[in-house]
């Protein structure tokens, strides 16, 4: 098997005991990005020299036992890399460079690892798409019909691929959880705040923004590990505490008490979808884990997700131009009395008082802690990740290019309208595009740790993944699920033109 789609646990081994050099490795995957990533447009911000230079100084290292010691990285576009452009896709900030490296990317390289370059998000990472007029549209390497997801869909393209070892993205509605089920990939979202990531004071937002996090993706449960035990943890800079993460809850599937979800009635979800969630939890029954298709948190799930929906859209009006206010305002002047879309909850909260937010957050507190009643009795919950297997790309408007790392291809995709003006059709079901934020936003508006595994192909060879949630700091216990899912059978495949 090539190399390019080793774990990055295991290339770090090949380089600790002298079966590969670091620069050699580098060599590698450069080589495959340059010979394959030109239809696939994941890595668009390119780092090879300064790479090269750094794999050979770990060459001459005598101690090798850092956990990522040499191991070929991309991050997503929107890390602050020192000396490098963030742009998250606008081209008003393409000239700009990065002071210092975001405090993520510190922590994986004082690991060993050997970040050479970084990939394709959509604007403002807020698409479950990943194209911008700075570098272009991203493709995914299963279907180049197909997106790869986003916001961090050049990372779980990039790793499906075999053109980097490992990877970071950030979630807020499924954004690293979304392209690893769109790619085949694992991915893991944190508990909210368990990963920092201050950067470059000039563009980092010095607080937390809620229900925001980052965090790894990778073609292994093992690597999610790892790269959780580096990014977790307070900033420095902010706290001198330290703390321990519980352990994972269960070893062996065995003892493993899983809750299934694999449907719900009004939020549409492919049958394909549910079927294969269905298939697998009957095979891990099969194998020994406690599996009930009925066990529910004791709450409304509509309450719940419109109780993220407007938690969202509150987090992200700080960052809101004038211009996409006044639309919101608009489109809530607008608003029929019976709109009960996603994209209706979100207008509701345009200029919401603070009172109002404080009383909203409070609700959620208390279906928070009906979450974590739910997760004494069950330690995972496994549900879709999102209602479908990758879309067609779906984009509107002005004329995009694919950008930089596309080897002069010219195919044509485009600037799109609005998110809130698509509409996807699920079991022939025209629902509006947002709609589809249940499965991501079910978990993440309560702030639970949730991992993504991949688990098989739609008939049209598309992939699938299921996602896995459990409670407020499990993390380690999701990710030993994957880890289990994994051992069961369902690993990472390579698609075929890589």
């Amino acid at each position: 098997m090539d190399p390019g789609f080793f774990s990055a646990t295991r290339l770090a081994a090949m380089i600790r005991h002298r079966e590969i050099g670091c620069l050699e490795l580098l060599d590698h995957y450069i080589a495959r990005v340059e010979r394959l990533d030109g239809p696939i447009n994941a890595i668009v911000v390119n780092d090879f020299d300064r790479a090269r230079d750094r794999a050979r100084r770990l060459d001459s290292a005598p101690d090798r036992s850092a956990p990522l010691f040499g191991v070929p990285m991309t991050v997503k576009e929107s890390f602050d890399v020192a000396g490098l452009p963030s742009t998250r896709g606008h081209l008003a900030a393409k000239n700009h460079r990065a002071a210092i490296s975001s405090l993520a990317v510190r922590r994986l390289e004082a690991a060993g690892a050997v970040i050479f370059g970084k990939t394709n998000v959509p604007v403002d990472l807020a698409d479950w798409q990943s194209y911008n007029p700075v570098y272009g549209t991203t493709f995914n390497p299963w279907n180049l019909d197909h997106t790869p997801g986003g916001s961090s869909g050049g990372s779980a393209a990039a790793l499906a691929a075999g053109l980097t070892g490992l990877e970071i993205g950030s979630d807020i509605g499924g954004s690293i959880r979304v392209p690893a089920h769109y790619c085949g990939v694992f991915g893991h979202k944190p508990t909210w705040t368990l990963c920092p990531n201050h950067g470059d004071p000039a563009t980092s937002p010095a607080q937390a923004t809620d229900i925001a996090v980052i965090g790894p993706l990778a073609r292994s449960a093992d690597d999610l590990a790892v790269a959780l035990n580096l990014l977790a943890g307070p900033d420095p800079d902010e706290s001198g505490l330290t703390f321990v993460l519980p352990r994972p809850r269960v070893t062996s599937l065995k003892s493993l008490r899983i809750a299934v979800w694999a449907s719900e009635p009004g939020q549409e979800t492919d049958t394909e979808t549910v079927a294969a969630i269905e298939a697998m939890a009957d095979e891990l029954e099969r194998q020994g884990a406690i599996v009930s298709r009925a066990a529910r948190p004791a709450f409304d799930p509509v309450e719940a997700f419109h109780l993220y929906l407007q938690a969202l859209d509150t987090a992200w009006s700080a960052r809101m131009t004038d211009a996409i206010l006044a639309a919101k305002r608009q489109r809530l002047a607008d608003l029929g009395p019976g709109d009960t879309s996603a994209d209706a909850a979100m207008a509701r909260a345009t200029d919401m008082a603070h009172r109002d937010w404080l009383m909203l957050n409070e609700r959620r507190m208390k279906l928070r802690r009906i979450w974590s009643m739910f997760f004494r009795e069950w330690d995972v919950l496994l549900t879709p990740v999102i209602g479908t297997a990758a879309l067609p790309h779906m984009q509107e408007g002005a004329s995009i290019m694919n950008g930089p790392g596309s080897a002069g291809l010219a195919r044509p995709h485009v600037q799109t309208g609005q998110p809130w003006e698509r509409h996807v059709t699920i079991n022939g079901r025209r629902i509006p595009y947002n709609d589809m934020l249940f499965w991501p936003g079910l978990t993440a508006g309560f702030h639970l740790p949730a991992t993504v595994a991949p688990i098989g192909f739609t008939k049209a060879g598309l992939p699938l993944g299921v996602q896995i949630s459990g409670p407020i700091y499990g993390d380690r216990t999701t990710i030993m699920a994957a880890s289990l899912i994994e051992q069961a059978g369902y690993t990472f495949k390579a698609p075929p033109l890589a």
